[in-house]
């Protein structure tokens, strides 16, 4: 038969609009895989959403594969042992996927393309998950933005309709190889797709939709509420944001068809969601330019910060006990669903930070085994940004107040009765600060029924006020 091109699936769990896909479709029938790394695999939880999530997208692309007389083949190991195998195993000569920017999967693809090339296999790795990767947005005088606002001043300067049009791949058996032409081996089963030592998670049951039909039913969902995101956006009670984080970060859906949405739209909320778009850009070239970020602040004068926070108000932070309503409820939102509100991240790592004094990492590490949509340039350069040490031309004494942040996006309590059942019969006014409360509800004591603030925001502000002006 024909030899194969391999396209491999990463970060782009989906058939439309895939630049690795599309450029594999262009050089003969492709056989898509997908391999999970025990590398990856091994730092996450048994109850672990993101593994639901990729094996619901998967089986999705599966069907749709099978529709076709194709297939879906499923590896689980070291992808430099895995790839040269299967190449081995159908005569494979090329292989193309889409470049993935953080600094571990650099290491590897660098490794897989050096081993694969030697072995005289063609390696080519495509742009497909930002719109201006690596040094496609630079300064005047070449270098990289380390300010978001010049940064997305060029990036808006430079798109153009090419850079947001969809790679098209034509779904037709004569562009896929045959699953009967595979090694038995490599035909896969009817059988779920799971992985071993994980635990069966019932995103449905929790209202998380997922594959390709789930990020295009959310689309079209948003599609109608764009226009309002501006006003509504940082209300977490609200129903204000896109929901398809999640889908952006596993590809279900791709950047181009987002920023098309935005584009497609006059409206005020449209040009702010657009934004939230180039910010994400904005920490992935970061990432790119200084992947010593993942590791240290990027401005080196907070490298060396001895963070005095205790480790109890660390636990109490995780778990949602701080007795600061709204960081509690942002708190038990990610630890039931995965998800947290955007403007709760905000304010969440500011606390962390500022209230308690604790180095911005450990909260970074906990939202990273969390986050159904975690990426680390996302996250990294977020929590960043909240502690003052990464790239933000605000200085370093901003700081959120827990109370007046609640009392404004959260004003008549509805997303705090939501996680905190317990306060759900205190006012609307009581329900920011119980301790500040005149009157309580009969047979609600606090320190009780509510823990008391483990800490006071305002001597606390003081004292990161301090740390930081060192």
């Amino acid at each position: 038969m024909t030899p194969p091109i391999l396209c491999w699936l990463r970060r782009d769990l989906r058939l439309s609009d895939h630049a690795a896909l599309a450029r594999a479709q262009q050089a003969g029938p492709v056989l898509a895989l997908f391999i999970f790394d025990p590398a990856l695999l091994d730092t996450l939880p048994p109850d672990d959403k993101r593994i639901a999530f990729i094996c619901a997208a998967l089986a999705e692309i599966r069907q749709q594969l099978r529709q076709l007389g194709s297939e879906l083949v499923l590896c689980h190991g070291d992808p430099l042992a895995v790839i040269p195998s299967l190449a081995a195993q159908t005569g494979a000569r090329q292989l193309f996927f889409a470049r993935d920017y953080e600094p571990m999967a650099r290491q590897r693809d660098a490794a897989i393309t050096a081993q694969l090339e030697a072995q005289g296999i063609h390696v080519e790795a495509v742009k497909d998950q930002v719109i201006f990767e690596q040094d496609e947005v630079l300064s005047a005088a070449g270098k990289p933005y380390t300010v978001f606002t010049p940064y997305a001043r060029a990036w808006r300067a430079r798109l153009a309709p090419q850079d947001h049009a969809p790679w098209q791949v034509v779904l037709d058996s004569r562009h896929f190889v045959a699953r009967a032409s595979l090694p038995p081996a490599l035909q896969g089963s009817d059988a779920p797709i799971t992985v071993t030592g994980f635990e069966a998670v019932d995103l449905a049951a929790q209202n998380i939709r997922t594959g390709m039909h789930g990020a295009q039913a959310l689309l079209d969902d948003f599609a109608g509420r764009i226009a309002d995101y501006a006003a509504l956006r940082d209300f977490p009670a609200r129903k204000g944001v896109s929901y398809l984080s999640a889908h952006l970060r596993f590809g279900t859906v791709s950047i181009r068809a987002l920023v098309q949405l935005a584009l497609n739209e006059a409206s005020a909320g449209a040009q702010v969601w657009l934004n939230e778009l180039v910010w994400r850009e904005f920490y992935q070239q970061l990432l790119w330019h200084y992947p010593e970020v993942e590791q240290a602040s990027f401005k080196p004068a907070y490298r060396e910060l001895a963070w005095p926070g205790e480790d109890a108000h660390f636990t109490a932070w995780c778990e949602g006990r701080t007795g600061y309503p709204l960081i509690d409820a942002a708190m038990l939102q990610l630890n039931s669903s995965g998800y947290m509100h955007n403007r709760l991240r905000m304010v969440a790592a500011s606390f962390l930070v500022k209230d308690l004094l604790i180095d911005w990492r450990r909260g970074e590490h906990y939202f990273a085994a969390k986050l159904l949509d975690y990426d680390l340039a996302a996250n990294n350069g977020g929590w960043q940004w909240a502690a003052s040490t990464g790239c933000d031309a605000q200085p370093w004494f901003r700081i959120f107040n827990p109370v007046t942040q609640s009392q404004k996006f959260d004003p008549d309590g509805r997303f705090i009765r939501r996680y905190l059942p317990a306060l759900a019969a205190l006012d609307n006014k009581a329900i920011h600060a119980p301790w500040l409360a005149k009157t309580l509800p009969d047979g609600f004591s606090l320190g009780h029924d509510y823990p008391a603030p483990i800490v006071d925001h305002a001597a606390q502000r003081g004292k990161a006020l301090a740390l930081f002006g060192r």
